[in-house]
């Protein structure tokens, strides 16, 4: 039978067991692929550890994973694809597995890597969502909390390659590799918001908080206006005013085929940590939740 990451329980990466599982059958608009590589996120550790419990109840055993890429199995009904192609895509039902339910499947490039067409797809989606939601256009300054993250990368590379001006918030390790993306980057932590007014002395016009990390207030004061901050990060986001941004969007689909081709064209770089066997899901969620990561975290089952 094929195999899949699964947990029945809330609680820490232990919980994460490589199980026996039916592989699924696709509905209309899907396809079901042969998982080639899935991405790790954030939000997977926050569902297996409960902590999104209210907002997005568990019916157990859950099988985690948000992004998967692979060749196409079988197709369900009123999809453009065939069996055998290359794709990738958000997963129905989990990713960390053998087999994986795509929606909207975006044809894959031989130019891309596995593991880089699994993990573009939700920090991707994301990253241009908010920027779309914050009127981010050329000319104007941009400041993004969190700029080393996975969120954080793509986020500064598309906002610079639509002419905005970005700073960006980054650990010691990253300011050079955020630099590099086209950002003038500066450490976060204490005095952040002097470093940033010194790196951008014509002011900041939009904050993007991609950390998570307490910085709401301040970016606030320093654009002016609560609407001009989203984070994706800082469930407090109500208390100061400012937008939490979730979800895909209605133009999901068109915004990852455009990041796909980007990246085929080496126009977009999504950094890649550590890939790791699927049995080893629950060390890839330790290595997380322990910070140590510099870059996306891969299954290849």
């Amino acid at each position: 039978m094929p195999k899949a990451i699964t947990f029945s329980e809330y609680g820490a990466p232990e919980v994460l067991q490589l199980s026996e599982v039916t592989a699924p059958d696709p509905g209309p608009g899907q396809v079901r692929i042969r998982v080639r590589a899935a991405s790790v996120n954030p939000l997977d550790l926050k569902i297996r550890s409960g902590l999104m419990a209210r907002a997005i109840p568990a019916r157990f055993p859950v099988t985690p994973g948000l992004d998967a890429a692979g060749v196409v199995d079988a197709v369900g009904e009123g999809v453009d694809a065939a069996v055998g192609d290359e794709v990738l895509g958000s997963a129905v039902g989990g990713s960390y597995g053998e087999y994986a339910l795509l929606d909207q499947p975006v044809a894959k490039p031989e130019a891309l890597s596995w593991e880089v067409a699994a993990s573009l797809v939700t920090v991707g989606r994301t990253a241009s969502r908010v920027l779309d939601q914050l009127g981010a256009r050329a000319g104007r300054t941009l400041l993004v909390h969190g700029a080393g993250g996975s969120v954080g990368t793509i986020a500064v590379q598309l906002a610079t390659a639509r002419g905005i001006t970005v700073v960006g918030t980054a650990g010691e390790h990253d300011i050079e590799r955020v630099t590099a993306l086209g950002a003038t980057a500066v450490r976060y932590g204490d005095g952040w918001l002097e470093r940033v007014k010194a790196a951008a002395p014509q002011g900041v016009d939009l904050v993007f908080d991609a950390s998570g990390v307490g910085v709401l207030a301040d970016s606030v004061a320093l654009t002016g206006d609560s609407a001009h901050v989203i984070t994706i990060a800082d469930m407090s986001a109500a208390e100061h005013g400012v937008r939490f941004s979730a979800g895909g969007g209605d133009q999901a689909g068109q915004s990852l085929q455009e990041l796909v081709q980007l990246a085929a064209v080496g126009k977009l770089t999504v950094p890649i940590w550590r890939s790791y066997p699927l049995a080893d899901a629950a060390q890839a969620h330790a290595d997380l939740e322990a910070h140590r990561n510099h870059g996306k975290a891969v299954l290849l089952p």
